[in-house]
């Protein structure tokens, strides 16, 4: 079997295994846990930040920044089909009591700054107030476009210029950077947080980090307390994620591998492939006379696995377990069970 639903689905290789082995631990609470502590130094390092604070998951590094940002009862503007709306269970309503303003963000997923402008609500006694702009790179449900530094900085501009803080769900922001042929830190230098994931293409097998200024973290920490993500001796899974910092450039490959199954799926008669800017791969199948669930389900009897995002539209993720071989053959498998 072929798994390509996420990149979240890696196993951490012999070298995340034997630093999680050994890893030196303390009571992360008390901030005692040294390899954490590290990983938060480097991680904040890497993207040019004051400051990290590691967290379990990227959807619990997401509410943990919006509740930070902001007072109860303010609203939060960001793109329509962001991962923080249509993913984390309504967690900006149920963990921060924001009301959401969602904005067209168009092909790639991305408002304008004119967009933000026009949409500001200043706080008065009848209307809440815009309390913080999220937006997302590699944006998910648009195809993990790779979004362009200098679009993310207009519209943390327009955000700014109504002090209005920031915040970069940067799950994939590695694989931007790479896209971007930039450094991490320029992806995010316009914004006040951003959020980024050790445990998918950068391998680890759990974890995520927010980073942003010292007194940003500072309460931030308190947030994670109180959402329950105060963690003990931690550094045995914080471990891989310092190993997991080293593999930035190496996403490289996974794009490759994505154009190169792109290129043979959309060889398949009746399927219709968005070219990948990185890794995600869409493909449509409406042609094909299928739902992305049947297509699924005839691709795992094949041995190929992905995930449904749309009626017809299914997504296959390449990632460190999957190499170039691995992805031509799961595109030969898909069209010898379409042609059958």
């Amino acid at each position: 079997m072929t798994d390509l639903r996420s990149d979240t689905v890696t196993m951490p290789d012999d070298r995340m295994r034997e630093a999680a082995r050994d890893a030196e631990v303390g009571d992360d609470v008390y901030r005692e846990d040294p390899t954490v502590n590290e990983l938060e130094a480097r991680a904040a390092d890497l993207v040019g930040m004051e400051a990290a604070l590691y967290v379990p998951t990227g959807t619990m590094g997401n509410q943990i920044a919006i509740r930070t940002h902001t007072d109860r009862g303010q609203e939060i503007l960001t793109e329509r089909e962001s991962h923080v709306v249509k993913w984390e269970l309504g967690g900006i309503a149920q963990l921060s009591e924001l009301q959401v303003r969602t904005l067209d963000g168009g092909e790639r997923g991305i408002p304008t700054p004119e967009q933000v402008r026009e949409e500001y609500v200043e706080e008065d006694l009848h209307r809440p107030g815009t309390g913080l702009v999220a937006v997302e790179n590699t944006h998910n449900s648009k195809g993990g476009v790779a979004i362009a530094p200098e679009k993310i900085d207009a519209v943390a501009e327009a955000a700014h210029e109504r002090d209005v803080p920031v915040h970069l769900d940067g799950a994939r922001v590695m694989n931007a950077a790479v896209a971007n042929d930039v450094a991490p830190e320029r992806m995010v230098e316009s914004v006040d947080s951003v959020m980024f994931c050790l445990s998918k293409g950068l391998g680890a097998p759990v974890g995520s980090v927010v980073a942003g200024t010292e007194a940003f973290i500072e309460r931030a920490r308190r947030t994670r307390k109180l959402f329950g993500g105060g963690m003990r001796q931690a550094g045995v899974i914080a471990a891989p994620g310092l190993v997991a910092l080293e593999n930035v450039d190496r996403l490289a490959e996974d794009h490759e591998n994505a154009r190169a199954l792109a290129d043979r799926l959309a060889e398949i008669e009746g399927l219709g492939v968005q070219e990948p800017e990185t890794n995600i791969v869409l493909v449509d199948t409406e042609q094909t006379g299928l739902t992305a669930e049947e297509f699924l389900e005839t691709a795992a009897d094949a041995g190929v696995r992905g995930v449904e995002f749309d009626t017809h539209v299914a997504r296959f993720c390449t990632h460190w377990d999957v190499d170039r071989e691995d992805v031509v053959e799961a595109a030969e498998r898909v069209g010898e069970a379409l042609e059958g």
